[in-house]
């Protein structure tokens, strides 16, 4: 059977059994901020399983695509070494929820191991957690395994916990003993390639509190995973997974545009890591993931780099992963159909990536070296984590990159080293950028200090209004200045990239100005200037006003950033994410996630969608305290890194921009005015940088470009003069640079009858300037006659001077001497007796017009 043909057995195999085959969910998962990558196919029933949320069926079955490579799943050491570790994999699953229990799960994994695919009952073992007699006994009755094949094991094994405490249960495992000694139960569990797990059903039956404890579930559910690699690899009876049809398309790819040869034992494992980490890389790139220096982009790069190192143990030194992208999308498209519409995108970000890092390869490669050569004079089989490091901060050169290097050479690599450096770097990164509710804290000490009335949290109001009757529930006295808490605030603390409001906090007919704000304990806390000294209290009524046009400035630059985040999936593409901003008075700051410069014609695009949005009054929708399921089902956005609660914002604009949002915006698209885009830049590989303005921002561009034209055209008229001077000197330099060539044509005159000839090939840049040279001759000579030629514009160019003394006493005429000299060029010429000029096409004749230049003067001699 193919891989296609196993995959659709298994899902039909279950909707006989009344499950609902569904879509697995992303390889990204937008929805967990918990999560790097999908790793399990239990993670979009996730919130089933807390019982946060529910599904209207209760059987379920899928295939999911999973990425492990970081936290407790880290399998990227072992990839292309041995023959079943994978970054990327499918999970085949099915689920209970709350419906059928061991019983049946046990007995349909029986039926479709054995009676569908056919794998033999005397290979396989039934592993169960250690006090789970249920199970046990399900093995025994409702399926005929060999009794002595069933094997108990402890937590370590056979107990599946979604984390410290929350949903938890027992698990039993099926095993395949692929040995020549087929009944050995050693090999269970021992990580050995002879005997492989296939297939793990949990079984969900408690709950695990703070203490530790275990409670049952009212409802139990059943979560299964099987490796379909490891399953295909049974099936069509191969030792290695890589030796499927799921491998052996990107196999034969990579042998035909390497050269290699899989079946060589110095080409086997680069061709494995290569085929493996492209699936990594396409289909997590095709969900919206794109290399970069953190997160999830991070463990790409290093993938990509990885997979770039080995394709270099077989002769690909240039970009190459992207060539494979084709043929996994014609081997998974059906399946899959994300891999083709995006096929186009991940290539382009796969040989970015890869021509970045070839760049830094070579010159990394040559530090190491260094290093390398340097250790071996001292007997150091150890790289000092200080080098790692800096392979890492300055070469891009992941530690596990680095080890892979390190080994090949017969060292080792200082990891604690490595890891103090990389905290230290942390350490001053978070120094550099201290979040400023430690205000509280420096001030002295957080809310302990604070003289309080009322331990609630403070309400904001500052979506309604920008001004609120307001209580004092808390002060602390600062020198000249109070930390006060009110009971409720229409001031916005900094969050979600818009910044805080200032404004100020009236006191009868007195007025203290708000400087900053803060959030601590679920209270917000003004800073305000006291100077005059006013009396301030607990239990004082007051009005708290926000600064109206500035925030009303804000709103207009936070309300764009979700217009233009809109429009930027709509000329770039869905894998356009936000990745971080700033929203203030004066201008508004989007990063987000893209391979490339934006063009000049994709920007306009953008601002001619937005502003066409703007001018349509499209009206405001803000749900607030929205349960998040239903915020999702709602098709909002959202991203990773983000942390929601049970409750969320939503912000909503029509049908152009729907999002996760707990800012403050304007009541209608209108209220923005125009919008312009000042900059487009890049931050750092795979993130992009655009700032921009709104409404009066916009006219104050405007306004500086007018000043900035007016400015331009003194400027220009200034510079115009400054470089007619500067021409004219330029051209008077060069010329009393070219002038020194005159001495040396007068110091090298010859006689003829006793008049003296001075003739020379020279530079000039014209026939103009040939003709200044020419008369600069004539006044160094008392008496003589001159011939200078020169080549430019692909000819020759003539002039002939003769003083005045020779004109009367021998009636020589430099017109008729250069007419005659010119004639032997292909051309001609003439002039007054003083001073001629003429020019010839044939340069190849130049030094034979000047020697001849003697004998034609000595005709006219002798008339």
């Amino acid at each position: 059977m193919t891989s296609q043909e196993i995959r659709q057995q298994f899902l039909d195999f279950f909707a006989s059994k009344q499950h609902k085959i569904v879509s697995g969910s992303p390889v990204v998962p937008y929805d967990d901020p918990t999560l790097l990558f999908s790793n399990a196919g239990m993670n979009q029933f996730k919130d089933v399983f807390l019982a946060t949320g529910k599904r209207d069926y209760t059987r379920a079955a899928d295939t999911q695509k999973c990425i492990r490579v970081s936290g407790k799943h880290n399998d990227l050491e072992e990839v292309g070494i041995d023959t079943y570790h994978h970054t990327f994999f499918e999970m085949l699953g099915n689920w209970s929820f709350g419906d059928y229990y061991k019983k049946e799960a046990i007995q349909w994994a029986w039926e479709l191991l054995t009676e569908v695919w056919k794998l033999p009952k005397e290979r396989l073992f039934a592993t169960v957690y250690r006090t789970d007699d249920e199970a046990l006994e399900m093995w025994k009755t409702v399926t005929d395994i060999n009794p002595a094949h069933i094997l108990k094991f402890d937590e370590k094994d056979n107990f599946w916990e979604m984390g410290e405490t929350g949903p938890c249960g027992p698990c039993s495992e099926i095993h395949i003993n692929l040995s020549d000694d087929y009944d050995d139960p050693s090999l269970v569990n021992a990580g050995s390639p002879l005997c492989i797990e296939i297939w793990n059903l949990v079984f969900i039956q408690f709950n695990r509190d703070e203490n530790g404890v275990l409670h049952e579930l009212p409802a139990k559910h059943v979560d299964t995973g099987m490796g379909f690699e490891r399953l295909v690899a049974v099936i069509q009876g191969k030792s290695s997974n890589y030796d499927t049809d799921v491998f052996m398309p990107i196999i034969r790819k990579i042998e035909e545009i390497s050269g290699a040869d899989y079946t060589t034992e110095t080409d086997i494992i680069p061709i494995r890591v290569i085929a493996d980490h492209i699936r990594t890389l396409s289909f997590a790139i095709a969900d919206g993931a794109v290399p970069s220096n953190e997160g999830r982009g991070y463990v790409l790069r290093r993938i990509l780099r990885r997979a770039a190192r080995y394709g270099r143990k077989i002769n690909l030194n240039n970009p190459f992963l992207y060539q494979l992208v084709d043929t996994l999308a014609e081997q998974m498209g059906n399946q899959f159909p994300e891999i083709v519409e995006n096929k186009e995108f991940v290539k382009k970000i796969i040989r970015s990536e890869e021509e970045s890092f070839n760049k830094t390869l070579d010159r990394g490669i040559h530090h190491f070296e260094e290093i390398a050569g340097q250790l071996k004079k001292a007997g150091i089989k150890e790289i000092p984590g200080a080098d790692a490091f800096k392979l890492y901060d300055t070469y891009g050169f992941p530690v596990d990159l680095t080890r892979i290097i390190a080994a090949e050479q017969g060292f080792s690599v200082d990891e604690a080293g490595f890891e103090k450096n990389m905290t230290e770097q942390r350490e001053r990164a978070r120094e550099a950028t201290k979040s400023k509710v430690g205000l509280v804290n420096i001030i002295g000490g957080g809310l302990d200090d604070f003289e309080t009335i009322d331990n609630n949290s403070t309400t904001f109001t500052g979506y309604e209004s920008l001004s609120e009757t307001a209580t004092i529930t808390g002060i602390k006295r600062d020198g000249s200045g109070e930390l006060i808490i009110l009971d409720k605030t229409p001031f916005y603390v900094e969050a979600g990239g818009q910044i805080d409001d200032l404004g100020i906090i009236r006191i009868g007919e007195n007025k203290l100005v708000v400087d900053d704000v803060l959030k601590n304990e679920g209270k917000v806390i003004h800073v305000v200037d006291n100077g005059m000294g006013l009396l301030v209290d607990t239990g004082m009524e007051v009005i708290a006003e926000v600064d109206s046009k500035r925030r009303w400035d804000i709103m207009r630059n936070h309300s764009a950033t979700h217009f233009m985040h809109g429009a930027l999936r709509k000329v770039l593409g869905t894998h356009v994410q936000q990745a971080g901003s700033y929203v203030g008075p004066d201008r508004l700051r989007f990063d987000f996630s893209h391979f490339g410069k934006v063009t000049k014609e994709e920007l306009a695009e953008i601002e001619l969608i937005v502003n066409s949005q703007l001018r349509e009054n499209i009206p405001l929708t803000h749900h607030r305290n929205v349960p998040i399921e239903k915020a999702k089902s709602m098709g909002a956005l959202m991203f990773f890194g983000d942390k929601y609660g049970d409750l969320v914002n939503v912000v909503q604009f029509g049908n152009e921009s729907i999002e996760f949002c707990g800012g403050t915006h304007v009541q209608n698209s209108s209220q923005i005015g125009l919008f312009k885009i000042l900059s487009e830049s890049s931050i750092s590989s795979g993130v992009r940088r655009i700032e921009a303005v709104t409404g009066a921002g916009v006219e104050r561009f405007i306004q500086h470009q007018f000043e900035k034209l007016n400015e331009s055209s003194d400027v220009i008229a200034k510079l115009h003069d400054e470089k007619k001077k500067l021409e004219k000197e330029i051209a008077e330099f060069k010329l009393s640079q070219k002038k020194q060539q005159i001495s040396k044509v007068v110091a090298s005159g010859e006689s003829l009858e006793g008049i003296n000839l001075y003739s020379a090939i020279i530079e000039a840049d014209g026939n103009d300037e040939l003709k200044q040279l020419g008369d600069d001759l004539r006044d160094h000579i008392k008496s003589g006659v001159g011939l200078l030629l020169s080549v430019f514009d692909e000819k020759v160019g003539l002039v002939c001077v003769v003083t005045d003394d020779l004109i009367k006493q021998k009636n020589l005429s430099a017109g008729k001497i250069v007419g005659d000299v010119a004639r032997i060029l292909g051309g001609g010429g003439g002039g007054r007796p003083q001073s001629a000029t003429a020019g010839g096409k044939d340069i190849q004749k130049i030094n034979e017009a000047l020697l001849e230049f003697k004998k034609i003067t000595g005709n006219y001699l002798t008339i």
